[in-house]
C-alpha cells in the first residue's frame, strides 16, 4: 500500500462516516477487511509513522486551543482524529497549526478531535482476518517528548498569542 491509497481510505471512510469518529473507525476496520493482512500491515505502518510525526508541541498547542485543554491522553487521541481529517489538514497543520482555524470547516469539541479508536482500527482488522494480534510493525518508536520548543498548554494567553487564528475562531 502507497501513501495515496492509505489516504483514499482514510478519506473515504471519513467522508462515509459523516463526522462521526466512531463510526469512522467502524467503516475503516470493514474498509480493511476487503483487504488482505498484509495489506493491514502497511496502513498500520502509515498510520503509525504520522502518528510519530504529529508528536509535536506546536500540535498540542493547537490541540489545547480546540479541546479547551489537552492532557497526555486527549493529543494522543487528537493525533489519531487530526489523521483521520485527511492529508490536506493533516499536511497543513504540520505546516502550521493555527491554519488549522482555515482548515477546518468546524470544530465541536464534544464530537471532534478525539479519535482514538482510529488509532487500533488497523490492529482490529488484522487481528479479525487473522486471528492472531498484528506483530510488530518495524516502524521506528517516537520521539519520547514532543518535538520542538515545549508549549504551556495551560496558559491561555500564551496559546491565544501563539495561535490567533484558531483561537479567534475556536479558543475562549
Amino acid at each position: 500500500m502507497d501513501e495515496t491509497e492509505f489516504w483514499e481510505i482514510v478519506d473515504s471512510t471519513r467522508e462515509a462516516a459523516e463526522g462521526d469518529p466512531e463510526e469512522h473507525a467502524d467503516l475503516l476496520v470493514e474498509r480493511l477487511l476487503r483487504t488482505d493482512p498484509d495489506a493491514v500491515l502497511d496502513f498500520a505502518r502509515h498510520f503509525e509513522f504520522r502518528y510519530h510525526r504529529a508528536y509535536r508541541w506546536d500540535l498540542w498547542g493547537a490541540a489545547a486551543v480546540l479541546l479547551g485543554g489537552a492532557d497526555d491522553d486527549a493529543f494522543d487521541y487528537f493525533r489519531c482524529w487530526l489523521i483521520g481529517q485527511g492529508r490536506e489538514v493533516f499536511e497543513g497543520a504540520l505546516h502550521d497549526p493555527d491554519d488549522l482555524a482555515e482548515l477546518l470547516d468546524d470544530f465541536d469539541d464534544e464530537v471532534d478531535g478525539d479519535a482514538e479508536e482510529l488509532g487500533y482500527a488497523a490492529d482490529e482488522a488484522y487481528e479479525q482476518l487473522t486471528g492472531a494480534v498484528a506483530p510488530d510493525l518495524g516502524v521506528a518508536p517516537g520521539p519520547d517528548d514532543p518535538v520542538g520548543t515545549p508549549v504551556d498548554v495551560t496558559d491561555e494567553k500564551a496559546l491565544a498569542r501563539r495561535y490567533p487564528l484558531l483561537w479567534e475562531r475556536f479558543g475562549g
